[in-house]
């Protein structure tokens, strides 16, 4: 769930002005801290929990990895980074 989270305000962050209303700017200011730490993060508990779990694709780690990655991947691809 929390990849989920993240990864939705990390691409809602950057992809639409958030700071055309104040109150969304102000909760986004007070989040963007622990996502940008979050995205690291997650990544590597993800893929050290989906070798524990003996790279078995039913793992819910190994989505969670792909989400974080698809999240990255959507940001640089579209030159927002």
């Amino acid at each position: 769930m929390l990849s989920i989270i993240v990864s939705i305000i990390w691409v809602l962050g950057r992809t639409i002005d958030i700071y055309q209303f104040a109150v969304v700017g102000a909760i986004f200011e007070i989040l963007w801290l622990p996502v940008i730490f979050f995205i690291p993060i997650l990544s590597v508990i993800s893929i050290i929990f989906w070798i524990k779990d003996k790279l078995d694709f039913r793992s819910l780690n190994l989505y969670s990895f792909l989400i974080i990655a698809m999240a990255i991947i959507y940001t640089i691809v579209n030159g927002i980074w």
